[in-house]
């Protein structure tokens, strides 16, 4: 879709502000509804769309993505914008400056349309756990649209938004993805700059995009890849040319490996036939398809879920009540009370932090106190080097490692809420490529019939630390041999 409009504003068959009217108005139209964003940037997008097309009136070349609007997930800074991660505590926090990756889109001319709801400080499966509303799935509005970027994936799928940025912590790009039936795109750790984005845990976080196609995605991501001086955990993107230009639809002689574990009894069987299916067209595409062995991957769920909350226990210490956002304070004379700054804290926390946040922060700040700290988060440590091994001696026999995205297509409002465990189910296919460090991407592969509604449903293909290109590669040419 992208290449196409790029293509429309160059022979002035429209403009970008008309193209930007048009997003605004299918907000206006559907969020009431859907309620992907948060905030809805109307007068500044449409003098950013102005502004590419003065550059058109002058006769200048534009990027791919110049004029074409997207929506940012509410965690990534955008300057002078209200920036909440979906929490109360920072209900009034006003971001001063811009976040990398939204420097170098605003830098190609991107449009920015808004920001889109979360799961609070992305911490969740549904978007759910959001303080402010619950996001529909455009597809199914009785059912969510994963999480926690399910803004994000639901502004693309509803028609609400060309691209947009999500945050992918454990499967928070891919597993909305999935449910929504678009394409999303976790890089590998330190392709993507988290400078601006406000963290969840810092060693598992990466900024990714969501686009209707495969091409869509390459296109943001070579706009945001590379390093950054601001972020020491960035590398150089490495790429001779745009990642869009790796799209050949030719993939013969690829090996793709299914691991034995992903594929157990306890699937269920509707998914495992769409799986099958997939893997089928992979063949007839000319990709050599292996069986191999993930061993430490049953572990991948219990060692995310003591590493994150650990991190998350960390990075969520710094929200206060003293240097930015929401400050209580229950005690009617502070100055007189001798432990005023504790009650500070912890009527702020209390007050601005949701259940969710609470239950992550206690589970990792127990994981990490003294006596508990060797048996849990240094064990899980271990472990997940042992699951990046796994990771290793695959690549050593195959190209690409694929799987269903998610155990199941998404799922009604309320049906999870009550057992946080179930919740974290829905992370089982996804964990692994945060733990790694290694490129994953989701992308439409069948749907399941549901009454009236066919649910989609997607798969995952993951590859070698920083190759995205052959990444995309396949996702590409499977999905272009749908068409």
């Amino acid at each position: 879709m992208i290449r196409e409009l790029h293509e429309k504003l160059v022979r002035g068959e429209i403009t970008s502000v008309s193209l930007t009217e048009k997003y605004l108005q299918a907000i206006e139209a559907k969020d009431g509804e859907i309620g992907a964003y948060l905030t809805v940037l109307r007068e500044q997008s449409l003098v950013e769309a102005s502004f590419v097309d003065e550059q058109l009136r002058r006769g200048e070349k534009i990027d791919l993505l110049s004029g074409i609007p997207g929506a940012i997930k509410d965690n990534i800074c955008v300057a002078r914008v209200r920036a909440t991660a979906g929490s109360k505590i920072l209900d009034n926090y006003i971001a001063p400056y811009d976040a990398t990756v939204i420097e170098r889109v605003k830098r190609k001319g991107a449009v920015v349309l808004g920001k889109t709801n979360m799961d609070e400080f992305a911490m969740g499966s549904s978007t759910e756990n959001s303080a402010y509303r619950k996001t529909k799935n455009p597809v199914d509005i009785s059912r969510v649209p994963g999480g926690s970027s399910g803004g994000s994936a639901a502004a693309v799928a509803g028609g609400e938004a060309v691209w947009a940025l999500g945050s992918d912590t454990g499967g928070s790009i891919r597993q909305p993805a999935s449910f929504c039936g678009v394409v999303g795109l976790k890089p590998t750790y330190g392709r993507v700059s988290r400078f601006g984005l406000i963290a969840m845990a810092s060693s598992l976080d990466q900024i990714g995009p969501f686009g209707e196609s495969v091409e869509d995605v390459a296109i943001v991501f070579s706009r945001i890849a590379g390093f950054d001086k601001k972020d020491a955990t960035t590398a150089p993107s490495g790429n001779d040319k745009p990642f869009e230009e790796y799209l050949t639809g030719d993939i013969t002689g690829l090996s793709i490996g299914i691991p034995k574990e992903y594929f157990s009894e306890s699937l269920d069987p509707r998914v495992r036939a769409i799986t099958d299916k997939a893997i089928e067209r992979f063949t007839s595409l000319g990709v050599i398809v292996k069986e191999i062995s993930l061993p430490h991957s049953e572990y991948a769920l219990p060692v995310y879920y003591i590493i994150m909350p650990c991190e998350v226990s960390s990075n969520l210490a710094r929200f206060d009540g003293i240097k930015y956002g929401m400050r209580v304070n229950d005690v009617k004379d502070s100055l007189a009370h001798t432990n005023a700054l504790l009650e500070t804290y912890l009527d702020t926390r209390r007050v601005g932090f949701g259940t969710e946040v609470k239950r992550r922060v206690m589970l990792g700040t127990y994981a990490l106190s003294a006596g508990y700290y060797d048996a849990y988060y240094l064990k899980a440590q271990k472990v997940r080097a042992l699951i990046k091994q796994d990771f290793e001696e695959a690549f050593k026999q195959v190209d690409l490692i694929f799987s269903p995205t998610t155990p199941e297509p998404a799922f009604r409002f309320g049906e999870k809420g009550d057992d946080p465990l179930k919740m974290y189910l829905s992370d089982i296919y996804t964990v692994t490529a945060n733990l790694a460090g290694v490129p994953a991407i989701s992308f439409p592969m069948g749907t399941i019939e549901k009454g009236d509604k066919a649910l989609p449903i997607g798969g995952q293909l993951s590859a070698k630390w920083f190759d995205e290109e052959t990444l995309l590669r396949a996702a590409d040419a499977f999905e272009k041999s749908l068409k």
